[in-house]
């Protein structure tokens, strides 16, 4: 299952949030959001976790909790559209 971590301090690091993580299960991937300017992280990022018991414990005991003096957010990340879903923006010839 893959959880979307938001209202991260910018400071953390993907091992930071690895770590936070790890004692509800393995996690099977950590990616924090990096501007691509800046090269600073965006405040937000993704941990995959393969056991959905595991991630949904990790989003019930980690939501609303102070990290890094930031309070973060935990949810079940959406799955994005695959392109060609017919909302695109087509134009007729």
């Amino acid at each position: 299952m893959k959880l979307l971590i938001r209202n991260l301090a910018r400071t953390t690091t993907e091992a930071e949030l690895r770590n936070l993580f790890e004692p509800y299960g393995a996690v099977q991937s950590c990616t924090l959001i990096i501007d691509k300017v800046t090269g600073i992280s965006k405040g937000f990022g993704f941990v995959e976790m393969p056991k959905q018991g595991d991630a949904k414990a990790a989003m019930k005991n980690l939501n609303a909790t102070d990290v890094a003096g930031s309070r973060i957010r935990v949810k079940k990340a959406e799955t994005k559209p695959e392109a060609g879903n017919g909302r695109g923006t087509a134009t007729e010839e």
